[in-house]
């Protein structure tokens, strides 16, 4: 087997210490996916405030963001269910209730009777969410892209390939 050639970027990250630290008191553990799963918390955690950053600027939050851009995704006439909305974000339909209503307040969405079901509503984006919406995910984007940065394209396809199969794995 060849030996890896030394990867750029910082010698130890905090991950390490802690697993340095680990190994120092109990040698017998095997920290394997503690430094996979240390990093993938601590970067989902500092994305999300990066992500929360971009979207600030046009006055929603990341939870919102998703909200619309969900609807955005589903294609003309940007409009779904709630309980479609909810299975999508994967939230309770308290929490999407109450995200719904601080979109609808800001003119981004409007909810109306659905005309194929009485009892039922529909939620649509309006032009002014669609505007938003379009700039927002442009915005969020770069930040993404910025971050990546310090991967060259064949080792963020790498990546992408890799947290796909753990993805899958842990999905099952």
């Amino acid at each position: 087997m060849t030996e890896r050639p030394p990867q750029p970027g910082p010698r130890k990250d905090p991950v390490d210490v802690i697993i340095d630290q680990w190994a120092a008191v109990r040698p017998d553990l095997d920290t394997a996916a503690m430094e996979v799963f240390g990093r993938v918390f601590r970067l989902a955690r500092a994305m999300g405030d990066r992500m929360e950053k971009a979207y600030e600027r046009f006055g929603i939050s990341r939870g919102e963001f998703d909200a619309l851009a969900t609807l955005r995704r589903s294609g003309e006439p940007y409009t779904l269910s709630p309980r479609q909305l909810s299975a999508t974000l994967m939230l309770t339909t308290g929490g999407m209730t109450g995200r719904l209503d601080k979109l609808e307040r800001a003119g981004l969405l409007r909810r109306s009777p659905d005309p194929h079901d009485r009892r039922g509503l529909q939620v649509t984006l309006t032009e002014r969410g669609l505007e938003l919406i379009d700039e927002a995910v442009g915005v969020g984007l770069d930040a993404q892209t910025e971050a990546l940065a310090s991967l060259d394209a064949e080792r963020s396809g790498q990546l992408a390939g890799l947290l796909r199969d753990l993805l899958a794995g842990t999905e099952k």
